[in-house]
């Protein structure tokens, strides 16, 4: 329990990161001294605490729409994702007759890392709190241009379980070899990691956020005060001449598509600012409502539309309705959208830029498939409203952070209530609003560095250390094999 702490108190609002590796070894030490089924059960109920700490922003708004039911909210997305704790343990267990001793928090590390992925992908994935997130601000950011978010989580976990393998095998040898080894590769990092040689940013861009909370947005009256509030932002915003404008999720609560005045007046406010505008409303057509982008280009036309693809499970969309729909308040939470399909990437009056909506810029495969269709900027457009000023919203500024640092770019965000801001590809904040106030956010972006990761993505680094730990529990099985024979 104290180690699944360790590892949520890495995380806002602590925001200890030095602390995710003592929680890493505490899994360890648990997995490795414990029986094979206390050592699933005792790893399950560390996933339980951990997701139950770090998801405990769930619940805020959310839990005033299903009354007593309130825990659930936190609690059962805990216990499926603590599943993957239990999977780590069960993998460690299984590893540690058939690996060399000192091979095994490598083997171990993998096996982590592996399953953080399988808890994060396809449409009830939950990539919040996976452990690299909360190096954003650490020395060890640098490791996502290369090896994405999970190879973060992947050195977080080396430098833990080498840890704890210390203290149980009590030699020091593999764990001083392996924190040297991260030193040097750490290093070389550094020295080599493009983002250090980013050319200076000339293209204006802004942020608006209008500060409307989750309890005012979706009121009927509410829709002309965001209006109103938005476009004398962006006016405002239009004196420092950006060349795109980007508004938050949803601002605008009505089907845009199906309200021509609306559309007009706000290709007039493109047309007025000289600039892209990038408004999130909603957008309905014979396949259903979708969670949409509507990008005015600078002339005031309609360029495009983006479909939000990614979807919350059990909040915008329902997997298994026709098993669950017998729980109490589930109809009040889902929003039944549709989901787009498009890896869009669109013009920004200055660069190509790739839209991602709230929830989808904590995918990696996601930003990572605009990038490789030639985005060269990213667009977060959020409504982080729903967790007021929990840790949420630092959670999901900070993943924005490592999205900017793995594929080498630029980063412009809009949050509803903040965090607001623009970053920089070292994963830096040049600019950002407060929290819970208007803002309107402007300066300046440029041209990609690129990174190695922005070129082969997550599958590679994943399949990668599902083959080590494979190799390294077969090889010791095949070697006795040949010794026996």
């Amino acid at each position: 329990m104290c180690g699944a702490l360790a590892l949520a108190a890495a995380f806002p609002k602590i925001n200890a990161a030095w602390l995710a590796p003592v929680g890493a070894a505490a899994l360890f030490w648990t997995a490795t001294n414990a029986s094979y089924k206390r050592a699933i059960l005792l790893g399950w109920f560390a996933g339980i605490v951990y997701f139950a700490v770090s998801f405990s922003w769930f619940a805020t708004t959310v839990g005033g729409y299903v009354g007593p039911f309130w825990p659930a909210v936190i609690l059962l997305p805990a216990m499926l994702e603590g599943l993957a704790f239990a999977a780590v343990a069960a993998s460690i267990r299984f590893a540690a007759p058939r690996v060399p001793a000192a091979l095994l928090p490598f083997a171990g590390a993998c096996a982590f890392t592996v399953f953080e992925w399988g808890r994060s992908v396809g449409v009830l994935g939950a990539p919040f709190a996976q452990l690299g997130y909360s190096q954003a601000n650490s020395p060890l950011v640098v490791f996502a241009a290369y090896i994405g978010t999970y190879g973060i989580t992947f050195v977080l976990c080396l430098l833990g379980f080498y840890a704890a393998d210390a203290l149980r095998r009590k030699t020091l040898v593999p764990m001083l070899t392996t924190y040297a080894t991260i030193a040097v590769a750490l290093t070389l990092a550094w020295i080599f990691w493009p983002a250090r040689h980013a050319p200076s940013p000339t293209i204006e861009v802004a942020a608006i956020q209008g500060n409307i909370t989750q309890s005012l947005k979706w009121q009927p009256d509410s829709l002309q005060t965001a209006i109103t509030r938005y476009t004398t932002l962006t006016q405002a915003a239009a004196q420092h001449h950006p060349k795109m404008i980007l508004w938050p999720e949803t601002v605008i609560t009505t089907e845009l598509n199906r309200d021509p005045s609306l559309l007009a007046r706000f290709g007039a406010l493109a047309r007025s600012t000289h600039a892209t505008l990038v408004v999130g409303s909603l957008l309905a057509n014979e396949n259903g409502i979708y969670n949409a982008l509507y990008i005015f280009d600078a002339n005031g036309a309609l360029a495009a539309t983006y479909a939000k693809r990614q979807l919350v499970p059990y909040a915008e969309s329902f997997p298994g309705s026709a098993f669950l729909s017998w729980l109490p308040y589930v109809g009040k939470l889902n929003g039944n959208f549709a989901h787009g399909h498009i890896d869009g990437v669109y013009d920004s009056g200055a660069l190509p830029f790739a839209p991602l909506i709230c929830w989808e810029s904590a995918f990696s495969d996601l930003a990572h498939a605009q990038i490789a269709n030639g985005a060269q900027m990213l667009a977060v457009s959020t409504d982080d409203a729903w967790f007021g000023t929990s840790a949420g919203p630092y959670a999901h500024a900070q993943i924005a952070q490592l999205r900017a640092v793995e594929n080498g770019t630029w980063l412009l965000r809009a949050a509803s209530t903040g965090i607001s801001g623009i970053i920089a590809p070292t994963g830096n904040y040049t600019e950002r609003s407060h929290l819970a106030t208007q803002a309107v956010v402007t300066g300046l972006i440029g041209l990609p560095t690129g990174s190695p990761f922005a070129r082969y993505g997550p599958t590679p680094v994943i399949v990668m250390l599902a083959f080590f730990y494979v190799v390294l529990v077969l090889a010791q099985r095949r070697q006795r094999e040949t010794t026996d024979g």
